[in-house]
């Protein structure tokens, strides 16, 4: 039964898979890192008003997190651009030395 095991794991690259999701885990951990703690406070500065995530609507009494919404969009963008950047870099060094 273990040696089936084994090949199940060895057959589908589970053990692959595992590596792979505990990595992009760590990517993902160092991209927040470096987006909230070196470009955040670059953007805090060039907007105007303190902390713009605390930023408010209220409409038919209810409270709209618009600040909060903003801030989610260009976390997003921002990390989008910093997977995307990396990835290239990696990905052109990975064709030269295939070459």
């Amino acid at each position: 039964m273990l040696k089936e095991f084994v090949s199940f794991l060895k057959e589908y690259q589970v053990i692959g898979l595992a590596i792979a999701v505990i990595i992009g885990a760590k990517v993902n951990e160092l991209v927040k890192t470096i987006v909230d703690q070196l470009i955040m406070p670059f953007v805090g500065l060039l907007v105007p008003g303190g902390d713009w995530r605390q930023l408010s609507v209220t409409l038919f009494e209810s409270k709209f997190g618009v600040g909060m919404v903003l801030g989610a969009v260009l976390d997003f963008i921002i990390v989008a651009a910093v997977v995307y950047f990396f990835a290239k870099y990696l990905l052109k060094q990975a064709k030269v030395e295939k070459k």
